[in-house]
């Protein structure tokens, strides 16, 4: 096996491509096809609504926590591409939904379907049951769940204004790349509120089996969630200075609760 070989064992990018004259070979010209026909489908495509809210019932009973579904003020997906701005922002039934709701919370968490339906469908529910079972050690006051269609990552602020979360986590699908088109994106917050800008948040990108695996996701957001507390900030004043020995990558749980999860 050349080293060139070895490489590709370790990364999904496009390296070491075969060439024809001045052309790519037609095996990595097709892979390249599917992998954007893949990027397109999760772009315009739903996640399976349904067995998701099914699996949310079962969570929020088993950790004592209210659920609710909200709708930004988008009215299509197409409008929902067009109009950032729009799904920023809730629509007004939703608001008066989480009006009718209890205040005052210590963490608020925002599921946004965002621009990928696969990144949901596969890794939402998965990161959900690890992240509830860790974050339980910290005994914080919870917020309901609240799942948005057609949101961006801001509309968790109006959220967690609404609901007066101390510290917001947006777990949205990522924008789709050519090589990966299942990433979650986490989004902690503090102090959100309608009007937040980027640089107020702490990213965790790229969240996946086949990237940064989802136990060490988890893992990651806890850390954050304690220090955005101890700190009271978070975003570029919140520097993410986790201890190494804490961040070793090992993918095999993770693929193993992944093909446990595609076989139910």
């Amino acid at each position: 096996m050349s080293n060139l070989d070895r490489w590709k064992q370790f990364t999904q990018a496009r390296i070491g491509l075969g060439r024809y004259g001045v052309s790519i070979s037609t095996k990595d010209m097709l892979k390249f096809r599917l992998d954007h026909a893949r990027a397109k489908d999760a772009v315009v495509q739903e996640p399976s609504w349904d067995p998701i809210f099914d699996k949310l019932k079962s969570l929020s009973k088993l950790y004592g926590i209210q659920h609710q579904f909200v709708k930004s003020q988008v009215t299509s997906k197409q409008e929902y591409l067009l109009r950032p701005d729009l799904g920023r922002r809730l629509s007004e039934e939703s608001i008066l939904k989480l009006d009718a709701m209890d205040k005052g919370y210590e963490l608020g968490i925002v599921c946004v379907d965002g621009l990928s339906a696969k990144a949901i469908d596969e890794n939402l529910l998965l990161f959900l049951e690890g992240f509830l079972s860790k974050i339980e050690s910290l005994h914080l006051k919870l917020a309901p769940l609240v799942v948005a269609q057609w949101g961006r990552v801001a509309i968790g602020d109006e959220v967690s204004e609404i609901l007066q979360s101390k510290i917001c986590l947006v777990i949205i699908g990522e924008r789709p790349g050519l090589s990966s088109s299942d990433s979650l994106g986490l989004y902690l917050t503090y102090e959100p509120k309608i009007g937040k800008t980027d640089e107020t948040r702490n990213c965790i990108s790229n969240v996946r089996p086949l990237g940064f695996p989802l136990h060490l996701a988890c893992d990651k957001a806890m850390y954050l969630i304690q220090e955005s507390i101890s700190q009271k900030r978070s975003g570029v004043l919140l520097k993410d200075q986790m201890p190494k020995s804490k961040q070793s990558i090992d993918m095999k749980e993770d693929l193993s609760k992944l093909k446990s999860f595609r076989e139910e």
